[in-house]
Parts: C-alpha cells; sequence; structure tokens
C-alpha cells in the first residue's frame, strides 16, 4: 500500500497512517463522521447468529473510537447456487437484531456470488473530535484495561473441528454478540487516553498498534488476562489457526515475552473475533473503569498492564 496515493485534506482527521480502527472525515467543528468496514467467513454455525457476530464485530470499530454507530450497509459474498437463500435470510436477520441494538439504521448493501459465505458491514458513526478516542493517545503511566476475555480463536477453530466442548462455545459466543457499546461510552465518560478492539491481530497485534502509534511500550502482565471459561485448556498448538501464526510473525521481534508459555502465550497472539477493547486510561480511574464495564455486563473486564516510556520493544510481555 505506500505506493497508493496519500489524501491530503484538512478534515481528513484519520486516514490510514496510523492504523486506526476506523476513519475520520470532519463535517464541522463539532462533528466527525467515523467509517469503517469488515467482513469473514462463518465462525459458527447457527446463521443468525454468525450475523450477530459478524454486526457486532464490524460495530466495534466504531465503539473503540468512541463513536456513535448510525448507518449499516451488509456486504455479502453468498453461493446463491448451491446454498439455499433461507440462510443468507437468517444471517441478514442476525445482522440486523445487532445494528437494531446499537442504535442504528441498516441503509442496504452489496452482494456478490462467492463459493464461500462472507458476511460483515461497512459502517458509520459520529463522533466529537474533541472527544475521540484513538489509539495514538497512549500515555506514560496510564493503565491498561482489557474488557472481554481472549480466547474466541481457539474456540471457534475447536468448534471446526468438532473438539469444543458446548458450554465452552455458548460462552464464547455470548462474548462475541455483546456489543462493546457500554465500554465505549464509559472509557470516553471517564477521559481514556487510547483504544483499540482486540480483533484479528490478536492482543499483541493490536496492542503493537496502540504502541507504535503512541510512541511507547505497553507491558502486558499475562497472568492478569481475563479468559473465557474453558478456553484455555483449547489454547493448544491443535486448536491453532493460521492467522495466529501469521500473528507471531508479524508482532515478531516488536514484543519481549518473559516467562510465558504455554496457553497463555498461545492466547497472546490468538485472533479475536468481536473481541473486546484495549484502553489505556489514568491509573486512578482504572478501578473505576473496570467496576463500571463489569456492572454493565463484560464481567472479565480486568486492568492487564500499564505504559511506560518506550523501551528497546513496543511491546513486553511478563508473567506477573
Amino acid at each position: 500500500m505506500r505506493d497508493l496515493p496519500a489524501f491530503d485534506d484538512p478534515n481528513l482527521l484519520i486516514g490510514a497512517q496510523t492504523l486506526s480502527d476506523g476513519g475520520v472525515y470532519r463535517l464541522r467543528d463539532d462533528l466527525a463522521i467515523v467509517q469503517s468496514v469488515d467482513f469473514f467467513a462463518p465462525v459458527v454455525d447457527d446463521p443468525f447468529v454468525y450475523g450477530q457476530i459478524a454486526a457486532a464485530n464490524s460495530l466495534s470499530d466504531l465503539y473503540a473510537m468512541g463513536a456513535t454507530p448510525r448507518t449499516c450497509m451488509n456486504v455479502v459474498g453468498f453461493p446463491d447456487k448451491d446454498a439455499d437463500p433461507e440462510l443468507l435470510r437468517r444471517i441478514l436477520a442476525g445482522g440486523a437484531e445487532r445494528a437494531i441494538a446499537a442504535g442504528a439504521v441498516i441503509v442496504g448493501g452489496h452482494s456478490v456470488r462467492d463459493g464461500e459465505i462472507k458476511y460483515g458491514m461497512s459502517v458509520t458513526g459520529v463522533v466529537d473530535p474533541a472527544k475521540m478516542v484513538t489509539n495514538a493517545g497512549a500515555r506514560v503511566g496510564d493503565a491498561l484495561v482489557l474488557t472481554k476475555g481472549l480466547g474466541t480463536g481457539v474456540v471457534t477453530t475447536a468448534l471446526r473441528g468438532d473438539r469444543c466442548p458446548d458450554d465452552v462455545l455458548a460462552v464464547a459466543v455470548a462474548s462475541m454478540v455483546r456489543l462493546n457499546a457500554d465500554a465505549s461510552r464509559l472509557m470516553v465518560e471517564l477521559g481514556a487516553s487510547a483504544a483499540t478492539d482486540i480483533t484479528g491481530f490478536g492482543l499483541l497485534g493490536h496492542a503493537l498498534e496502540m504502541a507504535s502509534a503512541s510512541g511507547v511500550t505497553l507491558v502486558v502482565r499475562a497472568n492478569e488476562l481475563p479468559v473465557l471459561d474453558g478456553a484455555e485448556a483449547l489454547a493448544t498448538e491443535e486448536n491453532r489457526s493460521g492467522a495466529s501464526g501469521a500473528n507471531r510473525e508479524a508482532v515478531g521481534a516488536h514484543a519481549r515475552i518473559e516467562g510465558v508459555e504455554g496457553a497463555r502465550r498461545e492466547l497472546l497472539f490468538d485472533p479475536q473475533t468481536s473481541g473486546g477493547l484495549l484502553v489505556a486510561i489514568e491509573e486512578d480511574r482504572a478501578g473505576e473503569y473496570v467496576e463500571r464495564v463489569r456492572a454493565s455486563g463484560d464481567g472479565l473486564a480486568a486492568v492487564v498492564g500499564k505504559v511506560t516510556g518506550a523501551g528497546d520493544t513496543r511491546i513486553v510481555v511478563v508473567d506477573r
């Protein structure tokens, strides 16, 4: 992408430079639109639930920036000659249910014939630029909070191999369907410095983006990371996805991992679907933020580290 043209527009507040969760374009001094798009193949068998998860995942980019979702457009790939159209109806119904829950409207969309089912959304939200949260504002001394448990990647990979217990799947589905709306609202209310949502690049991949954009080092305490019930037992090489390996390579020498092995190390790179927010917030407000996020329904929210001055690596993971 380095050879693509750069756009020089004074109202383009955030483009692709910092690998932000969404692009931001100013309409007036107190109003900007935030846009993002995401779609993927099914991660669960139930088409309605798949639609819910894909929509929640797409909306999460807006929540990571403190934006309020307004409009959504469906993005669909579907093998219309080989699959029952009822599947697509159920997928779209699931997406619509989450859009309604977010207070947004679906204004249309686009579909193409595809050999594999794919679904997601292009989403647009609004934000006051003065209250916008980005991945580039983490400050030395901030605490790091993760609002949802890790493990959706190993759970859905195990599901594809018929190795996932039903109760573990149910916990992961409940997490993936849940919107990051309350976690977003509360981080803005409490003055968070920076945030990003944890999705396909895994915890360390998205943490690296935040650390690089902010010019700091993030220290992550592996033993304090929240994990979905039952997911740690599935965090084995057998349930490692290709994306997990790609995440390891991408993070590479940018992270120093001290004394963390086995399942906990695996979960550092596990690609998440509709994961939680990683929030940098003043240390003296972190406890209140965690308490209020838990009360809103994200019961695994936890302080998981801190922001320090830039060191020899962008990420340091310790086992304590």
